[in-house]
């Protein structure tokens, strides 16, 4: 069969990467990809958020299935466009990816269904939010209720703070139509991890879990990015936190999203705060995480095609996924400036000597120009190694990372550090 990923980044490379190793998979195309995604698959230049010409596409190279990979075409209504037309995809629907597409949304969801999470309120008056944030006190969490590429969540330290991010989303428009209704919500406290699980529309099947580094510093020092590194699996996600996370929050969500006309199908991505009380969702996404892809299918020993198939299908039943009994550990390295004014441009060379058996180096922002590599964005690799435990993952990642020659890059050097 013929399959065509959507999307550019470290996320898709790895994705496409895992398929075409399927024997099922005769070609892998990648839209728009990049420059290492050219290695693993033929890259046509067709960008994420082209419905049209993704279909055309589509049609032009026959294609029998897409996964798509970022969240916007998916909250865009794109799976809804591809099916529309007779080809099969891999992802939830417009109505499904409202999980992601508005916070409110499944604030409301979590409130109705009882499913653990924090206290919020839903705001479209910057009076109002202020007020109520006064009354609350900080900590406290301001969030732009629709997508923001990332940056649409404040983790106020003062009321000050809180009701800046207030005046930012509803009174400046730092993130237009994304920021005309914010969250206010309660600041919990406890450590993060990342939970995924395949949803057919009716069953859900957990993959496994991981965690990510969000802060662009050592020691979680500095701004927020899209995550400097993440390792898999987790000690802190036990077969007892597995269990409570499955039948007091994914499988809440399925029952509700189909009883409500909204049935949810593709991959269900939990953000958990695990507090003294247990854990607590913090955020849906509706896609696969990054870097947290990149670990997951380094560790997975089956062959993620039929996965897919089976969730697009509603036969996820007949699926029985395998992981490698090892950890995989990815080190994100970024250009200089990053996450506030990325250098774009500088040439990166040694990937050659860093990879090997257990090393696979994932791009999510490079391109060509003649035989040079190119950055081009702000996360540019994503070095992941799988070892035999935590310690050795982490060993041969940034063993790999000390190869690269890139003298404007940067990375975390204590990704898995606390753990492994």
């Amino acid at each position: 069969m013929r399959v065509l990923v959507v999307g550019s980044g470290g996320r898709e490379h790895a994705l496409a990467w895992a398929i075409a190793a399927s024997p099922l998979v005769d070609k892998v195309y990648c839209a728009p990809g990049n420059a290492g995604i050219a290695e693993d698959a033929e890259c046509a230049p067709v960008a994420a958020s082209d419905t049209r010409g993704l279909i055309a596409f589509c049609r032009k190279a026959a294609i029998d299935f897409v996964v798509v990979g970022p969240e916007a075409p998916l909250v865009g209504g794109l799976v809804d466009a591809l099916e529309a037309e007779g080809i099969a995809a891999f992802g939830p629907s417009k109505a499904a990816a409202a999980l992601e597409g508005s916070k409110g949304f499944l604030k409301d969801l979590c409130a109705r269904e009882g499913i653990p999470t924090a206290a919020y309120r839903r705001f479209r008056d910057a009076a109002a939010a202020k007020a109520y944030i006064a009354e609350q006190g900080a900590p406290i969490v301001v969030k732009a209720d629709g997508l923001a590429a990332g940056k649409g969540v404040t983790v106020a330290a003062t009321v000050a703070e809180a009701q800046a991010a207030v005046d930012a989303a509803l009174g400046d428009g730092r993130f237009g139509a994304a920021g005309t209704e914010i969250i206010v919500e309660e600041c919990l406290q406890g450590e993060e991890a990342s939970f995924f699980a395949l949803v057919d529309g009716a069953n859900a099947l957990p993959l496994t879990a991981a965690q990510d580094h969000k802060r662009v510093g050592d020691g979680d020092t500095g701004p927020n990015t899209g995550g400097m590194g993440a390792f898999s699996p987790t000690p802190l996600v036990t077969p007892g936190v597995e269990g409570e996370v499955m039948e007091r929050m994914i499988l809440p969500t399925v029952r509700a999203m189909a009883r409500d006309g909204r049935p949810f199908k593709g991959v269900l991505y939990a953000g958990l705060m695990l507090t003294e009380a247990g854990p607590k969702l913090l955020e849906y996404n509706v896609r696969f995480g990054d870097p947290e892809c990149q670990v997951l299918m380094m560790r997975l020993m089956s062959d993620i095609v039929p996965a897919l198939i089976a969730t697009r299908d509603g036969i996820l039943k007949e699926v029985d996924l395998r992981w490698y009994d090892k950890a995989a550990l990815c080190v994100v390295m970024a250009s200089s400036g990053y996450p506030d004014e990325p250098l774009r441009g500088t040439e990166i060379r040694g990937l050659q000597k860093a990879s090997g058996t257990e090393v696979k180096i994932f791009h999510a922002a490079t391109k060509r120009d003649g035989d040079r590599l190119l950055a081009d964005g702000g996360r540019v690799l994503g070095v992941t190694a799988l070892g035999r435990d935590l310690a050795a993952a982490r060993g041969l990642a940034y063993g790999a990372v000390g190869k690269i020659d890139w003298p404007e890059g940067f990375c975390r050097r204590d990704i898995g550090l606390r753990r492994g």
